[in-house]
């Protein structure tokens, strides 16, 4: 049985409004894997007559010509045709395209990296496809899928051959927060925030992991079931996103994000920890793992100017992969033997992946402030290297408006109530900032498990918003 679809409605109806053109359309929609590209598609053809063909995952032992006879299979099943000859790609698409000439239609290539990676023949038809077929029919939307983001990047999106084609470029980001509240189902409102906290601080809004909640479970319960059992869900997911998307060099990605695990760091650190000397690879493989989703690029900015500065922070977004690597791989052999209790101090990695879900639902914060969007002049986690006449600092989310104010977030996650030393710590922070004449802070405090009254009946804080507000907030 399928899960219901949850969310996704801005994608919905931008994907709607092709349907009024009066020409075809060519679609992209990447982004991590588990993310929900393929069910968007199938959500969006639902109403409309919709066939979808799939890549085969890759390994050592599948070629090209593999890849070009499942599709051919495919082909034969979807479109009910005689079992079309699969030596060549131009071929099978005039096939595809014979039988989709007229009315609405809806065409999805899923895992297209995986389709056509191995043959230098299949972009190039592709296209070719598309400019005397496919687009014949103005009624007809061909959506091209795919999880190696990087691929799609450098083959489709930036390629010459399909310049001025691409008519919309959907990249799917995790669920937000309101929306993650929906999988607990009829048992929403008798969960507490925290506990579903403690869920999405391993899982984050990843849809497919979403589902696999069981809301008559504890947190605990349910992440022992997911990670710290063999036949878990979670178990050996990490191996088979690394070997699925960066397969040959998934050893270089995986100690990247080995460093990123333990906290956000500069590129010259990503050097150290591969004991490399610098090199234009490494960059590429951060804008890789960018681009697939698992790691954002933070820039800092000038106060004075609102501009970025050159200084960035990679940070690793992905809640899933830094519980994985601090908690289920240095256990693996022992959950493959008998299975393990959650560990005790798994909670310790709490404060990193709280400031993960709040970064990706900014959006929220910004409304809970009441701050529109055209206001705000620059947004981030905000870093001031040490330099002479100033200290150094470390601001985990900043929002500074073209008004003078900067809103200085300050992102905490307790196990407890947060005492009034929250506010010393603030107070350094702000001391420590280079800021302009005119510019007022307003510090405000992000929290998941409530605040003692003393930091209420101080009037620190701006605001003070609870974990349980975003939750709740469209």
């Amino acid at each position: 049985m399928q899960h219901s679809f949850v969310g996704r409605k801005r994608e919905l109806e931008m994907l709607g409004e092709l349907f009024k053109k009066k020409s075809a359309s060519l679609v992209v929609i990447r982004g991590r894997r588990r993310i929900g590209k393929s069910r968007l598609a199938q959500e969006f053809g639902e109403k409309t007559p919709h066939y979808v063909f799939s890549g085969i995952p890759p390994s050592k032992e599948i070629t090209a010509l593999d890849q070009k006879e499942e599709f051919a299979r495919q082909l034969q099943r979807e479109m009910k045709i005689p079992l079309p000859r699969a030596d060549d790609w131009g071929d099978l698409f005039w096939q595809l395209a014979q039988q989709s000439q007229q009315g609405k239609i809806v065409l999805v290539l899923d895992e297209i990296s995986w389709m056509g990676s191995k043959d230098p023949t299949f972009l190039g038809k592709l296209k070719t496809a598309w400019d005397l077929y496919f687009k014949n029919n103005p009624k007809l939307i061909l959506i091209l899928c795919g999880s190696i983001s990087s691929w799609i990047e450098k083959n489709i999106l930036s390629s010459t051959g399909f310049l001025g084609r691409i008519s919309l470029d959907i990249v799917l980001e995790e669920l937000p927060l309101h929306e993650c509240n929906k999988f607990w189902h009829a048992e929403h409102d008798r969960v507490s925030a925290f506990d579903k906290f403690k869920v999405l601080s391993v899982i984050g809004g990843v849809p497919r992991y979403l589902e696999e909640i069981l809301p008559h479970q504890s947190a605990e319960t349910n992440i022992q079931r997911l990670c710290f059992q063999k036949e878990g869900f979670l178990f050996n997911e990490f191996e088979r996103i690394f070997s699925d998307l960066f397969s040959s060099r998934s050893a270089i990605y995986k100690s990247i994000v080995e460093r990123l695990a333990e906290g956000p760091c500069e590129l010259k650190d990503i050097y150290t920890a591969l004991a490399i000397k610098k090199n234009s690879l490494v960059s590429e493989y951060m804008e890789d793992l960018v681009t697939a989703g698992f790691v954002s690029r933070d820039f800092t900015w000038h106060l004075k100017t609102g501009l970025d500065s050159k200084l960035s922070h990679y940070r690793l977004k992905d809640n899933y992969l830094r519980f994985y690597l601090k908690y289920i791989e240095p256990n693996k052999k022992k959950i493959e033997k008998q299975g393990l209790k959650l560990l005790p101090q798994w909670q310790s990695a709490m404060g990193l992946q709280f400031e993960n879900l709040v970064l990706g639902n900014r959006k929220s914060v910004q409304k809970i402030l009441g701050i529109d969007p055209s206001e705000i002049i620059n947004d981030n986690p905000f870093f001031q290297r040490k330099a002479q006449g100033r200290q150094g600092c470390q601001i985990d989310y900043m929002i500074q408006t073209k008004f003078g104010t900067s809103y200085l977030c300050e992102i905490k996650f307790n196990a407890q109530e947060i005492t009034k030393s929250v506010i010393d710590e603030v107070k350094q922070k702000i001391k420590s900032l280079d800021l302009p004449k005119n510019m007022s802070i307003r510090p405000v405090l992000i929290h998941v498990n409530g605040v003692d009254e003393g930091v209420i009946e101080s009037n620190f804080f701006s605001s003070i918003i609870d974990f349980h507000d975003l939750l709740l907030f469209t």
